[in-house]
């Protein structure tokens, strides 16, 4: 399944100033998240679990060369990604995974993912990822959405060490975990493999504690 980062550039766009503070975005259903993911929304982004109307969309959008370079390989049909939107459901369910699907204000379908999948049983520990449309990098959907994702995973999940792993040739991908204010722990050597060849890769990590002193700092000077 997509549970690889691949390259984003964030930028300061508008979108990527608006609203990122978790006292910001307010969830529409106050529910325990297994049951069903809560819709998150600033105004401008929405969280949201996956449908299968998402399919195609994702099917779009997620396939392409350069959306793909550095993710594990995403489904290659409608049908594919219908079954792996049955599948998301059902870890969810099952309290291991969470997949959130990435709507920009004023669309009906998904334009990318970010996903959160437990290390451990207890769900303390958990590895996340993305993948956006390559029409949208740049636009400030990034950065508002791993912002919206991060402090959903530590504050409602109770998620206290949250890991990356992007390929060390991903400069994009590696940059905007540094942006987000992860620390590089490690460099993994020829850990993922992608189209027969195997790449290193850099470990990042975000522990609770950090992130709730930086939301302190980028939180106040949001406007």
């Amino acid at each position: 399944m997509l549970t690889n980062l691949r390259q984003e550039t964030v930028v300061p766009t508008p979108l990527a100033r608006l609203s990122v503070r978790a006292t910001d975005v307010a969830p529409s259903r106050m529910t325990d998240w297994r049951q069903v993911l809560p819709v998150l929304s600033n105004g401008v982004l929405t969280l949201r679990e996956l449908r299968v109307s998402d399919a195609e969309a994702l099917l779009e959008l997620l396939t392409s060369e350069e959306v793909s370079r550095f993710i594990s390989p995403p489904p290659t049909t409608v049908e594919g990604f219908e079954r792996f939107i049955a599948w998301a459901q059902r870890e969810r369910a099952a309290g291991r995974y969470i997949c959130f699907a990435v709507v920009p204000e004023g669309m009906d379908t998904a334009i990318g993912i970010f996903q959160v999948r437990q290390l451990d049983p207890a769900f303390t520990t958990a590895e996340w990822g993305f993948a956006i449309g390559r029409a949208f990098w740049g636009s400030g959907v990034f950065g508002v959405a791993a912002r919206m994702t991060i402090d959903f995973a530590f504050e409602t999940v109770g998620i206290h060490r949250l890991e990356a792993r992007a390929a060390v040739a991903n400069g994009r991908g590696n940059g905007a975990l540094a942006k987000l204010g992860a620390v590089k722990e490690a460099i993994l050597r020829r850990s993922f493999l992608r189209n027969g060849r195997h790449y290193d890769q850099a470990l990042w990590s975000i522990v609770r504690e950090d992130w709730r002193r930086a939301k302190v700092v980028w939180g106040a000077a949001v406007h």
